[in-house]
């Protein structure tokens, strides 16, 4: 049986024998995280040049922005090198990193799409008094405190793993997870891990969040059932995005919280390497699409960046000479 000091990385044996495919996995990684990358950060230029986006509702969105982009950084760069690997090993130090940045990425995300659900309801809820409960100070500060929060939250958790005993070095996934990690854990703190990892990471870090975004939602219908229907049109336009991002995270966590658990030898294996790491391959390039494509102020503050920018360009050609 190995031992703690024998053991200084893991293999992630998930990625298998690909062949020349390789490359064109690769590619399409590349492809993904280039294009993640592009669209997040032209969207938070876009926030920060024009002043008309500077409220609330903009600042969180260009929070979200940013964790994807940090997101997918966590786990793309690292998913290209283990593609064209012969080992698919990772140390010690960077698998404990990786699930340090994964899990804060879930954690922001998931709390910036509350404090989202409490914007759109005081928005909606209470108009008359949106000005006063959701300031631009108050915005920055609920950000302050998510980031701060999840960074300290994930790192506490993780302290418990770091400290554990390994009898195991096969990760069956593409990534590594705490959970996974814990699973080949032959010390005796095993089972304090593990309560860790369920209180902190499925209580506080999904399930209170999903209560309190059902409450808003549940508010923001009953009032929407009363309202006019351009009242109803605009609350729709605004929550649809705020909604297929929320399910769409939903949907990655709990395929990641209930496939270590049952036999899932019938989802093809290359289907099972994309869902496993859904949140990081489709989450951080969708939430740009449906708010820069849905939010009306988001599509015109591009299209008056996009348009000064080209005229720039095509003023400076004109008269260079």
């Amino acid at each position: 049986m190995e031992n703690s000091t024998e053991v200084v990385s893991f293999v992630l044996a998930m990625y298998g024998d690909t062949g020349h495919l390789k490359y064109l996995y690769f590619m399409l990684a590349l492809i993904l995280y280039v294009s993640v990358i592009s669209a997040n950060t032209v969207l938070i230029v876009v926030i920060y040049l024009d002043q008309n986006l500077h409220e609330p509702m903009y600042l969180f969105l260009c929070s979200l922005f940013v964790n994807e982009i940090y997101g997918s950084t966590a786990i793309l760069p690292c998913l290209m090198s283990q593609i064209l690997s012969k080992t698919h090993e990772i140390s010690l130090f960077f698998c404990f990193m990786q699930i340090f940045n994964i899990q804060t990425f879930v954690s922001v995300e998931f709390r910036t799409l509350t404090v989202m659900a409490y914007d759109r309801y005081t928005c909606i809820c209470k108009p008359l008094h949106y000005n006063n409960i959701m300031t631009k100070r108050k915005a920055q500060i609920f950000i302050l405190i998510i980031w701060i929060v999840s960074f300290v939250e994930i790192g506490v958790l993780l302290s418990f793993t770091v400290r554990l005993k390994f009898c195991g070095t096969v990760i069956n996934k593409v990534s590594c997870g705490n959970h996974l990690v814990v699973a080949l854990s032959c010390s005796s703190n095993i089972i304090l891990s593990y309560l860790n990892d369920v209180v902190s990471g499925l209580i506080f870090g999904i399930a209170a969040p999903l209560c309190f975004i059902s409450f808003t939602y549940a508010k923001i219908l009953s009032v929407c059932l009363k309202a006019s229907k351009e009242t109803r049109m605009k609350a729709f336009d605004t929550c649809t995005p705020h909604l297929v991002s929320i399910m769409s995270l939903v949907f990655s966590c709990f395929y990641n919280l209930i496939t270590p658990r049952f036999d899932m030898t019938f989802v093809p294996h290359l289907l099972r390497i994309i869902l496993s790491i859904y949140v990081f391959l489709i989450q951080p390039i969708l939430n740009p699409m449906i708010y820069g494509l849905k939010l009306t102020k988001i599509r015109q503050a591009f299209k008056k960046f996009w348009w000064h920018k080209t005229w720039e360009h095509d003023y400076n050609m004109n008269y260079s000479f």
